[in-house]
């Protein structure tokens, strides 16, 4: 079985969804997929204004047909709204090809902390977008209901994982990583894009002791520097550099309202990091019911309070948390949509 996913969100951006997908395709052939990227890099494409890491793609029609020849899917997931997605979408549909797709991000809050568009508008044209598909997939209950309240169909549940051996506690006497050496402790880390819709601003503003840790890039970068000159900015780090950070930390501090999951706090976990967040979606689903992070309205108190958690019980939460279960999600879905799909075409 061939799958072909198509998504707006792909290298050399760094977020969940990458990282959820590159997971997928690397599972793939366990679960008897062979799974290929559609991604921007194929076609042309131009920066998104205000935001020039993403780049749009405009996928034309003869080399969109060369392509699928070239990938020749028996199954078809669409990853993302955006233009990859929509030609693709569009594509499946004038060929009566069942598909499925996945709810990642909120683009109704995003845009509109933008722009003046109502989130109303944006939701309508996510729906129509989804109403099509045979599944969507989403990750977590506290979004699927969410979604099903605003009229959203063929929900299936999508969970995310984590990578548990290259996110870890510390050795115990290893030594800390140079950028935080001589800097004094607690350190309170986050990790993701510097973007207004992540509300990075409220973790700057927390009158906590120690040292405020930001990992990531992004169009907010400027300004959240100025706001907080005393706060650490290490800029994007993957892989091994990445975990070290973590490792190296006290607490990780989790400030966004938007995110549908949020797979740094479970990054944040495995690396023995207690958390502190809003008790909003994504949180409430990964961390409520835990003994692992604190869920406040006050921040601050949730920052202060992850600081008497227990590391080994993050460590041991995460270790539940693989992504061998998400890929079996994911493709025990792709396969539920295409049973689903097969009395239709009949």
């Amino acid at each position: 079985m061939r799958l072909m996913i198509a998504s707006d969100a792909w290298h050399p951006q760094v977020n969940g969804v990458v990282r959820s997908l590159e997971q997928m395709v690397r599972r793939a052939p366990a679960h008897g997929f062979q799974a290929s990227v559609l991604s921007p890099s194929e076609f042309p494409s131009m920066p998104l204004p205000g935001y020039r890491e993403i780049r749009l793609a405009c996928p034309v029609p003869g080399r969109l047909a060369a392509l699928w020849d070239a990938m020749a899917p028996t199954h078809v997931h669409i990853a993302t709204e955006g233009p990859v997605g929509f030609a693709v979408r569009r594509r499946c549909l004038a060929r009566r090809l069942p598909f499925t797709t996945s709810y990642h991000t909120r683009f109704p809050e995003y845009l509109a902390a933008r722009a003046p568009v109502p989130e109303a508008w944006s939701y309508a044209y996510l729906r129509r977008f989804h109403g099509a598909a045979h599944g969507t997939m989403v990750s977590t209950p506290s979004l699927e209901g969410e979604l099903a309240g605003r009229g959203f169909g063929h929900l299936m549940r999508w969970t995310r994982g984590v990578d548990t051996d290259l996110f870890r506690p510390a050795v115990p006497g290893a030594p800390e990583p140079a950028e935080l050496a001589v800097l004094p402790r607690p350190f309170f880390l986050f990790v993701g894009r510097l973007a207004i819709e992540k509300n990075v601003a409220a973790f700057l503003a927390l009158d906590l002791p120690g040292t405020k840790v930001v990992v990531g890039d992004g169009p907010d970068r400027a300004r959240l520097e100025a706001m907080a000159p005393e706060a650490r900015f290490l800029g994007t780090r993957t892989g091994a550099a990445l975990a070290a950070i973590y490792a190296a930390c006290d607490a990780f501090v989790f400030p966004s309202l938007t995110d549908t999951f949020g797979i740094v706090l479970l990054e944040a976990l495995a690396s023995g990091l207690p958390v502190a967040a809003l008790p909003v979606t994504g949180p409430l689903d990964v961390i409520g019911g835990t003994a692992v992070g604190v869920l406040d309205h006050d921040l601050r108190a949730a920052a202060l309070g992850a600081l008497a958690l227990s590391r080994d019980a993050c460590r041991a939460e995460a270790l539940r948390r693989g992504w061998d279960e998400s890929a079996r999600q994911f493709y025990g879905n792709i396969l539920a949509a295409r049973r689903r799909a097969e009395p239709e075409a009949a």
